[in-house]
């Protein structure tokens, strides 16, 4: 969790990961992108935020997150 700003967002593939994307970027939840939607849909997520046409997930709601864990 080090590795998190402190304030900020974070698109799903910084937080699940992206081993296609040049350098691969590792996850931080590692789950599926679809157990990731299911999960925000039933609540066990985070919501997500639009910003503009982007979705985002605030810092420190994925720092709660693995808190919880």
């Amino acid at each position: 969790m080090n590795q998190l700003p402190e304030i900020g967002f974070l698109r799903l593939p910084q937080i699940i990961g992206d081993p296609k994307a040049e350098p691969p970027i590792p996850p931080i939840i590692p789950v599926k992108k679809s157990c990731w939607w299911e999960g925000v849909r039933k609540g066990r997520f985070p919501k997500p935020v639009k910003l503009g046409r982007c979705t985002m997930w605030r810092v420190e709601d994925i720092k709660a997150l693995i808190a919880s864990a």
